[in-house]
């Protein structure tokens, strides 16, 4: 343990992490509250957390009064915790139009919470109620602005100036407005349409179980664990960062988070171990951005797939499992092979965690497993299975004095809980305005035959194409907002082309996620960048390089959902898995250029081909693609042995 404190301690020398966060996530750049005024704030906060469980589980509210208190209740935190700019904030410091926007937002949306049943009712609203609207999603906006960012605003901004100017054939300007008005704000298929849907009775529930969760230990415990099992191996902490942060992924959802958190123990041990810089920070931003795509929780982003397509959350989970193994086994891998390549050691017995001390912590792990098996079994609500993990996870807290969950501890982390929720909560709300324009102005139509012209109904291109999108607008979208539109819009067009339903949202939810990676805006490659004091743009590259399986995968579900399970049998299932994982094996020796020794150009286009024919589903392929690989392992192996007797 003592070598954990000592790397943290050197971090600390180097780099702030809290100014990390605050550089590249958002949702940190919060206000300081002291005092009594941080104590009402955090009651304020946890007290919104308990008003989520209750109506999640207990409230037979009508969804209009259940989704506005919920938006209300996210405009009244979100203007207490997020300030009007970046930068160093005043103590218990709130500006006058700070709190005009907060009580106007806030009672924008509690009016429309009154007044539902007979907002329902009518078709039509009054002027005065378009007022209400209009400064109701203005307050949002400016939400959105201080706690997502810009490029989501712009691109909802763009499409409600084409709704007002094209979308619609009524001449008279105010008749459109009060129509758009009526349909984002009053109806549910705007701002309370699917997304925020989700958002208060699913995504709340896991954000707070995985406060509760993170107050347990359980993230120091991956990291340790990950140390025991693969520390002493060659390039050993790499590994550890993978491992731990694969599994700190079925907690979290956040690359940025992710990378800062466990980048600040691992990616100091890969320096010090001989890795370079940029390669450190990479591999801690790769294997923490596939965090997003880990079983079971997998992201807010896939509670809104389940729900938009229509099927179990279980079922989602169940066919990410093989692509999120692929993943990581080809950051793994590479970070095996440029181990090898470079001859760097693995931690020494005195450096790592002994096993035996850590298999008596495995009760941390209990709120997890249950969660697992009560979504894979339970015949209760997602919602129902988080809240049950929660208290599991309060009770193994009590096991050890150091993470027990106090009262103190219990508003805390009730508190974390609520704040985690208001940057999911405003993007899936804008999210829903522009689905809302997308849908109302028959938008969707339009983009379905400009992307089918531009494919010339080549389903590769339609999906390179969509592909683009996503990774552009995901440069500076929160992944959940960004499935969120190209659920909307490419997703269908997809799907109408002839990718079945689920192979097209996942096909756009992976690539939503590694817009995190993806030069020129990766703020997870940035953030492992300023921690291991690194080229950012060369971290973005390498940690491109790492992550491609999730470049690659996509599109092999997408053109064969047999790797999601779909329309195959057990057998199947198995040799997909097994010629999949060799296959990464095959790309990411082409990658790194090394098996056992250095590989020549044309061996590395020759066993990247044979791994890319072992990843695609089917038996020509396999065979093809297993002949090409074992070619390469076979010079390499003669090669080796030549060099051994000329030794």
């Amino acid at each position: 343990m003592a070598l954990f404190k000592k790397n943290d301690a050197q971090v600390q020398e180097h780099m702030d992490l809290d100014e990390v966060m605050k550089k590249f996530d958002r949702e940190s750049n919060t206000r300081i509250w002291e005092g009594t005024p941080k104590l009402v704030v955090t009651i304020i906060l946890a007290v919104f957390s308990v008003f989520c469980i209750y109506v999640t589980l207990v409230a037979t509210w009508l969804d209009e009064i259940r989704l506005t208190s919920f938006m209300a209740y996210i405009t009244l935190i979100g203007y207490l915790v997020f300030p009007v700019k970046k930068g160093k904030q005043r103590v218990n410091f709130m500006p006058w139009y700070d709190i005009v926007l907060m009580v106007i937002g806030t009672g924008a949306f509690l009016y429309y919470t009154i007044n539902a049943n007979t907002i329902v009712a009518n078709f039509s609203i009054q002027p005065y109620e378009v007022a209400i609207g209009i400064l109701g999603i203005i307050c949002l906006v400016e939400l959105c602005r201080r706690c997502v960012g810009l490029p989501i605003l712009i691109v909802a901004g763009v499409l409600l100036v084409y709704a007002l100017i094209w979308g619609s054939t009524n001449p008279n300007i105010m008749a459109r407005i009060t129509e758009y008005i009526r349909v984002l704000f009053y109806s549910k298929e705007g701002i309370l349409s699917t997304p925020v849907n989700v958002c208060s009775k699913y995504i709340v529930m896991f954000i707070i179980f995985g406060a509760f969760l993170e107050r347990t230990g359980i993230a120091d415990f991956f990291i340790q664990i990950s140390n025991a099992l693969v520390g002493r191996f060659s390039g050993g902490p790499a590994k550890v960062a993978v491992v731990a942060s694969a599994m700190e992924g079925m907690v979290s959802g956040s690359s940025v988070a992710n990378t800062v958190g466990s980048g600040a123990v691992t990616i100091p041990l890969m320096k010090r171990t001989g890795y370079k810089p940029e390669f450190a920070a990479a591999a801690e931003a790769a294997a923490s951005t596939g965090g997003q795509i880990m079983p079971p929780i997998m992201g807010a982003a896939a509670f809104l797939m389940a729900e938009t397509v229509g099927v179990p959350y279980s079922s989602v989970v169940l066919k990410a499992i093989l692509p999120a193994v692929l993943y990581f086994a080809g950051v793994f891998i590479t970070v095996h092979l440029e181990a090898k390549k470079e001859g760097l050691r693995g931690l020494t017995a005195e450096e790592l965690p002994r096993l035996k001390p850590l298999l008596k912590k495995t009760y941390l792990l209990l709120p997890l497993i249950l969660l697992i098996y009560l979504v894979a079994t339970s015949t209760k609500s997602i919602a129902y299975a988080a809240a049950i993990a929660v208290v599991v996870a309060v009770v193994v807290s009590m096991f050890n004095k150091e993470t027990r969950i106090t009262p103190k501890r219990f508003l805390e982390a009730l508190a974390a809980g609520g704040q985690g929720m208001i940057t999911v909560a405003v993007a899936c709300g804008i999210a829903g305005i522009i689905a809302g324009i997308i849908g109302s102005t028959g938008l969707a139509y339009k983009l379905f035959n400009g992307i089918v012209t531009l494919a010339g109904n080549q389903v590769i291109i339609a999906l390179f194409l969509t592909m683009l999108c996503c990774i552009v607008l995901g440069m500076g979208v929160p992944t959940t907002a960004n499935y969120c539109i190209m659920a909307a819009t490419c997703a269908p067009i997809l799907i109408q082309m002839g990718v079945p339903t689920l192979a097209a949202h996942f096909f756009v939810f992976y690539f939503g996620i590694v817009a995190d990676l993806t030069p020129p805006v990766a703020l997870a490659a940035y953030a492992g960048a300023a921690i291991a004091q690194a080229n950012p743009m060369k971290t973005a590259l390498t940690s491109t390089k790492l992550a491609i399986g999730a470049f690659i995968v996509p599109y092999v579900f997408a053109l064969n959902p047999a790797m999601l399970f779909i329309d195959t049998n057990i057998w199947e299932v198995i040799l997909i898995a097994v010629t999949s994982i060799v296959g990464m094996f095959g790309v990411s020796v082409a990658l790194e250029g090394y098996l056992l020794s250095n590989l020549k150009w044309p061996f590395r286009i020759i066993v990247a081909a044979g791994g890319l024919l072992l990843i695609i589903p089917g038996i020509v392929t396999d065979v093809v693609g297993l002949s090409l690989v074992a070619v390469v392992v076979i010079v390499q192996l003669i090669e080796r042995k030549k060099a051994s007797q000329l030794a």
